[in-house]
């Protein structure tokens, strides 16, 4: 959104694995603005990869592989320093605060004028004149933006999506994945989605892994 020009999200030999046997194993680059899809039946480990990824992997699976961003690697580093950014199939919104409230929580701290970039970041999907609503009273797919947004004006690195449309009517999972797929492009974000969908893969226009055969 500002210019930014983002690194590779590169996964070097990472292999997970649950009592001694492999469960994920991959290698591979994921470009400034591509995004990468996984998919597999449930159980094969989609949901283990963005734990590992994201830095909160259970301490029952064992992993190895390296994390590398640039040429920061941060396998080791723990998840609020790693720069990921993740969207959920929930848009989870603070709700003790107003919808320029949570935009502005995305905001780095020592932003100047915080309430001109959250004003556009609302007019660039849409809801402008939205910032003072509880977000109570969003639909589902205006909920979907401003968690999207609430990702973007955090500066990440690289992004992870745990299933983003799945709890979108049919309706609106088109019109989500749109809005989200090129934002992210154009945004310039290396990005792995998660998902059982076709066609969330199909809008992504990158890549597919399937785990688990």
């Amino acid at each position: 959104m500002n210019g930014q020009v983002h690194p590779s999200l590169e996964l070097r030999d990472i292999v997970i694995r649950l009592d001694g046997k492999p469960l994920v194993a991959l290698d591979g680059t994921v470009a400034p603005g591509e995004t990468l899809t996984v998919m597999g039946p449930s159980g094969s480990g989609k949901s283990t990869l963005l734990a590992y990824l994201a830095g909160f992997l259970p301490p029952a699976f064992d992993a190895c592989g390296r994390i590398v961003l640039g040429d920061r690697d941060i396998t080791d580093l723990p998840a609020e320093r790693r720069g990921i950014g993740l969207l959920f199939q929930d848009p989870l919104l603070f709700p003790h605060l107003s919808v320029a409230g949570n935009l502005r929580f995305g905001l780095p701290r020592h932003m100047p004028d915080k309430t001109t970039h959250v004003r556009r970041a609302l007019a660039d999907v849409g809801l402008s004149g939205y910032g003072e609503r509880d977000p109570a009273t969003l639909s589902g797919g205006q909920k979907a933006r401003v968690a999207l947004m609430r990702l973007l004006l955090s500066a990440p690195s690289a992004v992870l999506l745990d299933e983003p449309f799945s709890m979108l009517d049919t309706e609106l999972r088109d019109e989500m994945r749109h809005l989200v797929f090129s934002h992210l492009r154009a945004a310039g974000l290396p990005s792995l989605l998660v998902t059982h969908d076709q066609k969330d893969t199909a809008a992504t226009r990158g890549r597919v892994i399937e785990l688990g055969g």
